[in-house]
């Protein structure tokens, strides 16, 4: 077939006018050192603060050391098989988790991995892990009470959702049992619940996770797992990571509870790394990094307007002293960020009083703008009562006799020390709460043993739900005492005084 010249050069214009003559440039880098879970890579000229990095064998990799002619990177996995001259790829993305409905009644690790054999994760949306924390003009006050089931904290250390309470005490106080008495408490709350392990055992993580399995509150917990086998910085960005999760919820008008447990390891990981990174370890440096690195992960909890979502990130961030001593820089870093903080004594807690919260130092900030009217009160002359407790306590044991008044006071205390005591995995409901304080207070156990105290409050709550259980609704309900419940409350005591007694009222 002939074809003339002027045919063959518009076929060849009409190629040219379509050619797409757009240059793809690629970037990579080379690894010139590795080790301890850090690598340097040469060559990532536009390389991102906290961007994903692809390393040999599926290893990934975040930056953190934007340096001249280096960039210092944190690897999400084992180095064993990275070496010197190793390919190192950009993603062109900030490292990310998966968040939404399809991670609640999983466990996974800091990057939002599934590590429960359970499958794949069913997630539409990515969120990065650092985000900024919503500004000032779209919070709002905090003034919706989340009920922990802990008389102690409930009445005297209220908490809202959207704040910040920081739980501190030493190893071995039942910091985390609070913690998970909490998570229980929200079962009928309609609050989802993120917990963060890090530095823990995998035992340990792994006996928490069957206890919210059997008693049913992993349908609405999400477990973000970074244990001590695990490599640092997968315990650097875990929490993070739990926040990222907990932002989609709160964007989405819902109300999310979220548990740091505990940033003194996770401070030790970040420290781990900003020496094997060669950040300066001096006064300047360090501590201020650790105070940055906290802040602005609490300071994403928040409880924000309608206008970009109206949910809230209720924080319980944990901090493990050393023999008390609260005034160690890390401690007074968090108690300075948080809006309150429940101190757990370990004298109190060796001495039987679990919780062992010392009501002197715990604070909530927030205070009764947190509590239901009914509870704010009955409970507002327990601090005080308390208090007169301990000073005429401290006093009593060089005397020998003691007047009448003190006498009272020293016994009230002492009903009022005990009905504090809560066995774990046993939140209460509010309004049992305000029942029991309410008879506390207005010295209904005067009568009771103080070792019988535990059995007198179980009776009574079956003995309110039987008898009067319109008194346990309308608290419940409305959130106040009115006087015709008050008046109602005061006689069912005192008819239930009178069966306990006489021993006609028992759990038969």
């Amino acid at each position: 077939m002939d074809l003339r010249p002027e045919e063959i050069s518009a076929v060849i214009m009409e190629q040219i006018k379509r050619y797409d003559s757009a240059v793809e440039i690629s970037e990579f880098g080379s690894v010139i050192q590795v080790g301890d879970g850090v690598a340097r890579v040469f060559g990532l000229e536009n390389c991102m603060e906290g961007e994903l990095l692809e390393f040999p064998g599926g290893v990934y990799g975040m930056a953190m050391n934007l340096e001249e002619d280096n960039v210092g990177v944190i690897l999400l996995g084992p180095d064993r098989h990275i070496k010197e001259g190793d390919i190192v790829k950009p993603t062109g993305q900030v490292v990310e988790v998966p968040v939404g409905k399809g991670l609640i009644g999983r466990v996974v690790n800091a990057l939002g991995q599934p590590i429960d054999g359970s499958g794949p994760i069913q997630a539409q949306k990515h969120r990065p892990v650092e985000n900024p924390a919503p500004g000032v003009l779209y919070r709002k006050s905090v003034s919706q009470p989340l009920q922990t089931g802990i008389k102690a904290i409930d009445t005297m250390v209220p908490i809202g959702r959207g704040q910040r309470e920081l739980i501190i005490g030493d190893r071995q106080t039942g910091k985390t049992a609070i913690a998970i008495d909490t998570i229980l408490n929200q079962k009928e709350e309609n609050v989802i619940c993120i917990y963060v392990a890090i530095g823990q055992k995998k035992s340990t993580v792994a006996q928490l996770v069957q206890t919210l399995k059997d008693r049913g509150a992993m349908d609405y917990t999400i477990i973000v797992s970074a244990t001590a086998s695990d490599v640092t910085p997968m315990q650097y960005i875990a929490p993070y990571a739990g926040c990222a999760m907990a932002e989609e919820f709160m964007y989405q008008g819902k109300d999310v509870l979220i548990i740091y447990d505990d940033l003194s390891k996770h401070a030790v990981a970040y420290r781990e790394i900003s020496l094997l990174l060669r950040r300066p370890p001096g006064r300047e440096a360090y501590p201020g990094d650790v105070f940055y690195l906290h802040s602005r992960l609490l300071e994403r909890s928040a409880r924000i307007s309608q206008e970009i979502g109206g949910g809230s990130i209720t924080a319980l961030p944990i901090i493990e002293t050393q023999r008390g001593d609260v005034s160690a820089y890390i401690p007074t870093n968090v108690i300075s960020i948080t809006d309150g903080q429940i101190f757990l004594e370990t004298r109190l807690f060796n001495s039987g009083q679990r919780p062992a919260i010392n009501s002197g130092i715990s604070v909530s900030r927030v205070g009764g703008n947190a509590q239901t009217k009914a509870m704010k009160k009955v409970s507002g002359k327990i601090r005080l009562e308390l208090a007169q407790y301990r000073e005429l306590a401290a006093f009593s044991q060089f005397g020998s006799e003691l007047d009448n008044d003190t006498l009272q006071r020293l016994m009230q205390g002492e009903r009022l020390m005990a009905v504090l005591k809560q066995p774990q995995y046993h939140p209460i409901r509010v309004e049992h709460q305000v029942m029991i304080i309410f008879a506390a207070i207005n010295r209904f156990l005067m009568e009771i043993d103080v070792k019988d105290i535990r059995h007198f409050e179980e009776q009574l709550y079956e003995f309110m739900d039987i008898h009067h259980p319109e008194v346990g609704e309308v608290i419940k309900e409305t959130g106040a005492l009115t006087d015709e419940t008050e008046a109602q409350l005061t006689a069912a005591l005192t008819e239930f005084m009178q069966l306990y007694k006489s021993g006609e009222f028992n759990e038969d």
